[in-house]
């Protein structure tokens, strides 16, 4: 699972996939104001959140909204044509996916959304093993499972012996399963799912990928890695928001009750002479896709499927790469500044880093990234508040809220900043970050801050 390039040596610059252009994306030329004075292009650094939708598929679904219509029991033109391309874009889904002849895609809200449905579709008594070191996505679904929470390990090594350890001290044969991110949403490093996987069936379990953080800049082949399900968002792959995926096995789906109940889930409804009702549930993916589907959405996510596809993975992380080079090279000049990592600093990552700085709390810098320079991240706890408390060396049982509501501007926060970048980030963003970084440790902000609201914001007087 290596995101590492492998342009060969003797690739001339010119045919050198690092040096590709970006894939356009919308808001590409907004420009913001400065508390400094002037405009400047927005450098949107915060993708690990939501990554700006490829102008690809909003031309896409742009040349498809004329021809809207109500899916699967409509008669008309248009009701019959939107139900044939949300049923391709099922099918562009599974092949982007490596999906499984007898694989389910089921079209969800997002990836917590695809988890809860998971969680609320697992066996009864099922044991559900996951690292603290998730994203609450995949650390919190799992109310009515019995739950083994594993400590962050240090090394991918660790990360396979901790399960498998876990899973030999299982107290029953009965159901399991493992939950595990692919690429971290506060550190970016790669998981070492297949070898997970491995240990997973080792063990008795079955294993589901959190792919959230991983669809966008790296291969995801579930029959390559071997894994049970694949969740994930379309706001993280380039698409608008409200849509996500979980594909995998069929059989836990299709023996749980349906994850809504209502229309579409339903093949027949009759009532009993008891005047009760009889329902017959789908066995397909409808079973768990009640109500009027987001076709636009599902529409949205097939066509970042095809354009990630066409545009090549090679590329892209090969591209990718050397802007994660870069930023960990200018972060590195700057003493002050310490990149959290788990399992060392040069273990592979895609697009995401965090990091703290000496003197500073996370907010703070946050704010002056943003009001000074034009850039976009994000600071907090990043909805992993156990691995942020973890790498920041406090204790990941304490408490905490994302932000930094009881910090001032240079005191110290239990909080760290995060830059995510992908397909549609330029050089010229990358480099104004590097640069903004360095002004601001060596020289310090030009505006005075102040707390409001638990956010550190420019003081306007």
């Amino acid at each position: 699972m290596s995101a590492r390039p492998n342009a060969a040596a003797t690739t001339t610059a010119s045919d050198d996939p690092a040096c590709a252009a970006p894939l356009p994306v919308l808001g590409r030329e907004v420009t913001v104001p400065l508390v400094t004075g002037g405009e400047v292009t927005y450098a949107a650094l915060d993708y690990a959140a939501s990554a700006p939708a490829l102008q690809r598929v909003w031309d896409d679904v742009a040349a498809y909204a004329p021809y809207y219509g109500s899916v699967h029991r409509g008669a008309g033109y248009l009701s019959q044509l939107s139900t044939d391309l949300f049923e391709n874009s099922r099918r562009t889904v599974a092949e982007f996916l490596g999906c499984r002849p007898d694989d389910q895609v089921v079209f969800t809200r997002s990836t917590t959304d695809s988890l809860n449905l998971l969680a609320a579709a697992v066996p009864a008594e099922c044991e559900v093993f996951v690292f603290e070191t998730e994203h609450h996505a995949s650390l919190l679904p799992w109310r009515d499972a019995r739950v083994t929470y594993l400590n962050a390990p240090r090394t991918p090594g660790e990360a396979v012996a901790t399960l498998e350890r876990a899973l030999a001290g299982r107290g029953s044969a009965g159901p399991a399963l493992v939950c595990v991110t692919g690429a971290s949403n506060v550190t970016g490093e790669l998981w070492p799912v297949r070898e997970l996987a491995t240990a997973a069936h080792a063990g008795g379990a079955r294993i589901v990928l959190d792919a959230a953080q991983l669809a966008p800049h790296h291969p995801v082949d579930i029959a390559e890695l071997d894994v049970d399900w694949v969740a994930f968002s379309g706001h993280k792959l380039y698409a608008p928001f409200g849509s996500g995926v979980l594909a995998g096995r069929a059989d836990w789906l299709q023996g749980a009750e349906p994850y809504l109940a209502g229309g579409g889930a339903s093949r027949k409804v009759a009532r009993r002479a008891d005047g009760g009702v009889d329902v017959d549930w789908h066995t397909t993916a409808a079973r768990h896709e009640a109500g009027s589907p987001n076709v636009i959405g599902v529409y949205a996510i097939a066509s970042a499927c095809k354009a990630l596809t066409d545009a090549g993975f090679d590329t892209l992380v090969a591209r990718e790469q050397r802007l994660v080079a870069r930023v960990r090279e200018g972060l590195a000049g700057v003493p002050e500044v310490k990149v959290l990592s788990l399992f060392g600093d040069d273990a592979p990552r895609v697009g995401v880093l965090s990091f703290v700085v000496e003197g500073w709390n996370s907010s703070h810098f946050a704010a002056a990234l943003s009001a000074e320079y034009g850039i976009g991240v994000r600071d907090g706890l990043f909805c992993a508040h156990p691995l942020v408390r973890t790498l920041l060396g406090s204790d990941p049982r304490d408490p905490g809220e994302c932000g930094a509501p009881d910090a001032e501007p240079g005191e110290r926060s239990l909080n760290a900043i995060r830059v995510s970048f992908g397909a549609g980030t330029p050089d010229e963003h990358v480099d104004r970050f590097v640069r903004a970084v360095r002004e601001l440790v060596t020289d310090g902000a030009r505006w005075n801050y102040r707390t409001e609201d638990g956010r550190c914001v420019p003081d306007r007087g």
